[in-house]
Formats: C-alpha cells, structure tokens, sequence
C-alpha cells in the first residue's frame, strides 16, 4: 500500500500540494513513483511560469516513459527544487521530502477542492485493486 500523508491534498492524477507559510509545495505521490518505476529525468518549469490547476507543466521521464505533472491549483512558480536535476531519483527514494515546485497559490482556498487523505486513499486501494 501506497504512503499517503494526512496533511496534504491529493489529485486524482496523482499529484499532491500543502500550503506552506502561504506558499504551495508540490509533488508527485508515492503512489505516482511506483507506478513510473525508476525515475531518471525531471524537467522542471521556469520560475515565473504561471500554470492553470490541471494544466500539465512539469515532466518526470522514467525507465517505462515520460509521465506530465499537473498543476494541482492556478499559482506562479515560484521555485523548483534544483536537488532533482542531479538525482531525480531522490522522486523515488521519498517523493513527500523532495517536492517538485514551490507555487505562489492564487487562490489558496482551491486545495480545499481536492481530495484529501482519506479519499486520495479511497481511490489508490480502487487502482491496486483494479491492478491485481
């Protein structure tokens, strides 16, 4: 079963954010870097990108493929962790400690729109069901 962290917001493709001193930090669950298998690449977007929630904007390519991040609310990015340019496989060793993008949110009350814990669990046990 997947690790899934009480306190953040999940989506349902596997992308999760928390707000931070009024900051968004995101990343892919550990769910997503089990299915992706061994990551090898992350192409990080600019800082200053602005990026609508469920627009692709990130890509963390693998050993079975090259996989899109979505953005999980409307923000501007604020800072990328440069940590996974030289070992994108630290997604795969802990993808909750080694976030993606830190996002200034624009609408911080957006993350109550997306699942939390419970339902993000909810949903992983239906696909590892579905799988086996």
């Amino acid at each position: 079963m997947a690790k899934i962290p009480q306190d953040l917001h999940y989506t349902k493709d596997h992308e999760w954010i928390k707000i931070v001193d009024g900051m968004g930090v995101m990343g892919i669950s550990d769910y997503a870097q089990h299915a992706m298998g061994d990551v090898v690449y992350v192409e990080l977007p600019d800082v200053g990108r602005k990026a609508k929630a469920g627009e692709d904007f990130i890509v963390v390519e693998s050993v079975k493929g090259a996989n899109d991040v979505f953005c999980p609310v409307s923000g501007t990015v604020a800072e990328v962790n440069e940590d996974l340019d030289g070992a994108p496989e630290l997604l795969n060793q802990d993808p909750y400690s080694n976030w993606l993008v830190k996002m200034e949110v624009d609408n911080p009350s957006d993350v109550d729109k997306l699942l939390d814990a419970a339902a993000y669990a909810k949903l992983v046990e239906e696909l590892e069901a579905e799988e086996s």
